[in-house]
């Protein structure tokens, strides 16, 4: 069993940073066997990949690359956005699962998540 529990977004201008948190607890932290990843959110879309992280490594979706930048330091999972653009608005959602190694990009990879939080970007 797995909590994810978010904090951080709001309310930014273009160009502005960001910083979101996402606490995690749970057996699957303790295996240190595991896939953390952010997705996202926009109203009338689907979720969609943005960042992840396993095994020391990390992947992001071409748009963010350069501005955004994923970490996981003990059990707290990060997302920096630095240089935000309207098109950055959604919610985010951080994720978890059971897997070493391979950064999944779809949101059926993983079986754990957060509630989301909303970030808005206005220009």
């Amino acid at each position: 069993q797995v909590s994810l529990v978010e904090s951080g977004g709001g309310l930014v201008q273009a160009g502005d940073s960001v910083h979101l948190s996402c606490a995690v607890s749970g057996r699957l932290l303790a295996s240190g066997l595991w896939t953390v990843a952010w997705f996202r959110q926009a109203p009338g879309t689907e979720r969609v990949f943005v960042a992840g992280s396993s095994a020391g490594r990390t992947k992001y979706m071409d748009s963010v690359k350069g501005r955004f930048t994923v970490s996981m330091i003990k059990n707290t999972l990060y997302l920096q956005m630095n240089s935000l653009k309207p098109e950055d608005t959604a919610v985010y959602y951080c994720a978890m699962n059971g897997e070493w190694g391979t950064i999944g990009t779809r949101a059926r990879d993983y079986g754990s998540w957060g509630q989301g939080n909303q970030v808005t970007v206005s220009s």
